[in-house]
C-alpha cells in the first residue's frame, strides 16, 4: 500500500498507531502490513461496536455514536501505556452479543488500533501516529459488494456509510490525521 514506507520510517520502538478511515478503504490491510513489520498487536474497533441495548435514535444522531466509546475508554485507553496485557471481550455484530472468550492485547509492544471511529476526539490523543485511509465512493461500494454481498452493501450505503461520513465531517477526522493514505492504490 502506498504511503506505508512513510509510516514505517516514522516508527522507532514501541508505538501506538491509530488507523481510521472509510469502510472498505483498506484499514485492516494496512494494519496487518504494519503488524508484519513492527510486531505487536492489533485491536479492531469493530470489537467495540454498539450493543443493541444502547442503539437509540439519540445515540445514532451523535457523530461516532455507533461505537461503544465508553467501553473503549474504560477497558482500553487507561492501559495502553502500561506495557501489560489488557483483556477485553469482542462484540460480535453477527450474533449481537459479546464473545465468551477474552481477547488479549499486549501493550508492551506496538499496538495498532484499527477501524472507523478510532480517532474519535473524546478519546484524546492516545496514539503516537494517526492514519486516515481514504477511498472514493464508487470504489468503496465496489469493495463492499465484493466483501459483503449486494444486500449488505445496500445497508452500508444507506446506514453505515452515512454515519461514518457524519463522523468524518463533524470532526474533520481526515484533516487531523498525521498521514492520509489513498486506499485505492494497491
Amino acid at each position: 500500500m502506498k504511503g506505508l514506507e512513510r509510516v514505517l520510517a516514522s516508527i522507532e520502538g514501541r508505538k501506538i498507531i491509530a488507523i481510521d478511515g472509510r469502510s472498505a478503504a483498506g484499514k485492516t490491510t494496512l494494519a496487518e502490513e504494519l503488524l508484519a513489520v513492527t510486531g505487536g498487536d492489533i485491536l479492531h474497533m469493530d470489537d467495540f461496536f454498539l450493543p443493541p441495548e444502547l442503539r437509540t435514535a439519540q445515540r445514532y444522531s451523535e457523530p461516532g455514536g455507533n461505537i461503544h466509546r465508553e467501553r473503549f475508554q474504560e477497558e482500553i485507553l487507561p492501559f495502553l501505556r502500561n506495557e501489560s496485557i489488557v483483556k477485553y471481550r469482542r462484540f460480535d455484530c453477527q450474533k449481537g452479543a459479546y464473545d465468551a472468550n477474552l481477547l488479549s492485547l499486549d501493550t508492551s509492544r506496538t499496538v495498532i488500533i484499527e477501524g472507523a471511529y478510532s480517532l474519535l476526539p473524546v478519546f484524546g490523543k492516545y496514539y503516537d501516529i494517526s492514519i486516515f485511509v481514504d477511498i472514493d465512493p464508487e470504489r468503496q461500494l465496489e469493495r463492499i459488494r465484493k466483501r459483503n454481498g449486494e444486500e449488505k452493501a445496500e445497508i452500508f450505503r444507506t446506514k453505515w456509510i452515512p454515519l461514518e461520513e457524519a463522523y468524518i465531517n463533524a470532526y474533520s477526522i481526515d484533516k487531523g490525521a498525521d498521514l492520509i493514505i489513498d486506499g485505492c492504490q494497491e
